[in-house]
C-alpha cells in the first residue's frame, strides 16, 4: 500500500548525529542528505499512517499522492496533534487520510535536490514559528519526491559551518604566514640592495674618472711622441708587445661597456630597493611609469621567446599610494601574462599547423580618465595569449585561485593584487578576458588619495 525505504545508517546518523560521518563539502546538495520515501494515497486510512510512523520511530512525515501525483505531507507532528484531541481518533482513525489532510492543509517547502544545503537550510528557518520544525520535501527527479528531516538538514548545516570555520582558518593562517614571507623578504632585499648599492656607486662614480684619466694619458702620449720623435727601439718593442695601437682603440669601449654595465645594474639595485617598500605606513606621491620600468627591469630575464613589450605611456600625474606595494601588483599581473604566453608559445610549437603571423606580446597603456567618481589614473596590461575559460573569470581574484597544477604555485596572486588596489589605494581592478584571444587587466587609481 505504502513504501517506506530507510537504511539503518540513516537511523544510526539520526540517533547520533555528533557521529556524522556524511562526506560533506561547502558544495553539498540535499541529495548528499539522508532522505526518507514514504507515500501514501489520500484515499488510504489514516490508521495505516500511524502504523507507518509507528513502525519507523524516526520518519519525520509521509508525502500524500493522488493516484500517484504528489499533493503535499502530513507530517509527525501534525499527524498525532490532530490524533490526539479529543474525539480526534472517532474522528480521524478510520477515515481516508484527506479528512485529517484538510483540517491541518498548509504549503510544504519543495526544494531541488541540487539545491545547496547552506541554501536549503536559511530558506527552511525563514518558514513561519509554526512551520519551522516540518520536514523539507526534496524533489529527487522531475515528480518524484522524498523528505528531509528537518533535523538532520540543521545538523548538516553545523558540519559545513565547521568545515567552513576551519578552511577560513586555514586560509587566514597561510595568509598570515604569506604576508610575515613577503614583509621578511621585502626587509632582507632592501638590506641586500642596500649594501651592494654603497659599493656599486663608488664603482659607477670613479668609471668616470677613470675614463677622463685614460683620455688625459693618451693626449700625454700624443703630446710625448710629438716633443721627441727620434724612435726607441726599448719603446717601440714594449708598444708591439702590448699591442699599444689595439689598446688605445680597445680600453675606451672597455671602460664604456663596463660604465653601461654598472648603469644597469644600478637601475637593478634601485629597482629592487623600490619593490623592497612592501611595508611602508604612509602614502606617498609615486611616479606610475616609475613603478612600472622598475618592475619591468626586475623581470627583464623572464622575456624570453621573443616576447615584446608595447609601452603606450599618456601624461600621467603623480598618485598618493605605496610604491613598494604597487609595484607587487605590476609584478603579478605581468608575471601572469608572462606565464601564459610562455604555455602558449610553446602549445603552439607543438602544433605545427599554427602557421599565422601571431607574436607574444604584452602592452602596458596608460592614461587619465574621466569616471563618474572624478578624475583616474588607468593603466591597462594586456596580453595576446589563450584568454581566461569563462567559468574561471569569476573566480580570478578569490584567495588561493590557481590555474596550476599541484605544487607549481599556491596562486595566480590576483587575491593580494585587488586588495592593494581597492583596500590601499581606492581604486578598482578588473578584468576583461577574450578566450582564445586576449587577456586585459585594468587599474583605477585615485589622482587624490583621500586620507
Amino acid at each position: 500500500m505504502f513504501a517506506v525505504r530507510e537504511t539503518s545508517s540513516e537511523l544510526s546518523v539520526l540517533h547520533i548525529p555528533e557521529s556524522c560521518t556524511w562526506n560533506l563539502s561547502l558544495e553539498s546538495t540535499l541529495l548528499d542528505l539522508p532522505l526518507y520515501n514514504c507515500q501514501i494515497e489520500l484515499t488510504q486510512q489514516a490508521k495505516e499512517v500511524a502504523q507507518a510512523f509507528e513502525g519507523h520511530s524516526m520518519l519525520p512525515g509521509v508525502i500524500l499522492s493522488d493516484r500517484g501525483n504528489f499533493v503535499g505531507i502530513i507530517s509527525r507532528r501534525q499527524f498525532f496533534e490532530k490524533v490526539n484531541r479529543r474525539y480526534g481518533i472517532e474522528m480521524f482513525f478510520k477515515r481516508p487520510i484527506e479528512v485529517l489532510y484538510r483540517f491541518s492543509k498548509h504549503d510544504p517547502l519543495v526544494l531541488p535536490g541540487s539545491k545547496l544545503i547552506v541554501e536549503a537550510a536559511q530558506e527552511s528557518l525563514y518558514r513561519s514559528a509554526e512551520l519551522v520544525y516540518e520536514p523539507v520535501v526534496v524533489e529527487v527527479a522531475p515528480q518524484t519526491y522524498k523528505l528531509l528531516d528537518v533535523h538532520q538538514l540543521m545538523v548538516a548545516q553545523a558540519r559545513i559551518h565547521q568545515i567552513t570555520n576551519k578552511l577560513l582558518h586555514k586560509q587566514t593562517q597561510a595568509k598570515l604566514i604569506q604576508t610575515e614571507k613577503m614583509a621578511s623578504l621585502g626587509r632582507i632585499v632592501a638590506e641586500v640592495a642596500h649594501e651592494i648599492r654603497n659599493p656599486l656607486n663608488c664603482i659607477w662614480g670613479n668609471l668616470t674618472f677613470l675614463l677622463s684619466y685614460f683620455e688625459h694619458l693618451l693626449l700625454l702620449m700624443s703630446a710625448y711622441e710629438e716633443e721627441y720623435s727620434e724612435p726607441c727601439p726599448r719603446i717601440d718593442a714594449l708598444k708591439e708587445e702590448i699591442e699599444f695601437d689595439f689598446l688605445q682603440e680597445d680600453l675606451p669601449v672597455t671602460l664604456e661597456g663596463m660604465e653601461l654595465g654598472a648603469s644597469q645594474l644600478l637601475k637593478i639595485v634601485n629597482g629592487l630597493h623600490h619593490f623592497s617598500h612592501m611595508d611602508e605606513t604612509k602614502a606617498v606621491e609615486t611616479d606610475i611609469h616609475e613603478c612600472v620600468d622598475m618592475t619591468l627591469l626586475i623581470l627583464k630575464n623572464r622575456f624570453k621567446n621573443g616576447i615584446e613589450v608595447v609601452k603606450n605611456y599618456g601624461k600621467l600625474p603623480l598618485v598618493s599610494g605605496y610604491s613598494g606595494q604597487l609595484s607587487q601588483v605590476f609584478l603579478n599581473l605581468l608575471v601572469n601574462a608572462l606565464d601564459a604566453l610562455t604555455e602558449y608559445a610553446a602549445d603552439r610549437e607543438i602544433q605545427t599547423e599554427c602557421l599565422d603571423d601571431w607574436w607574444p606580446q604584452i602592452e602596458i597603456t596608460t592614461k587619465v580618465i574621466e569616471t563618474e567618481h572624478g578624475q583616474r589614473v588607468a593603466i591597462w596590461i594586456a596580453d595576446n595569449g589563450p584568454g581566461i575559460p569563462p567559468e574561471n573569470q569569476s573566480q580570478i581574484f578569490d584567495t588561493f585561485f590557481t590555474t596550476k597544477p599541484a605544487g607549481k604555485g599556491t596562486g595566480m596572486g590576483l587575491a593580494i593584487c585587488h586588495q592593494i588596489v581597492t583596500e590601499k589605494h581606492g581604486g578598482q581592478l578588473s578584468l576583461r578576458s577574450q578566450p582564445g584571444k586576449n587577456t586585459e587587466f585594468e587599474i583605477l587609481l585615485p589622482v587624490v588619495r583621500k586620507t
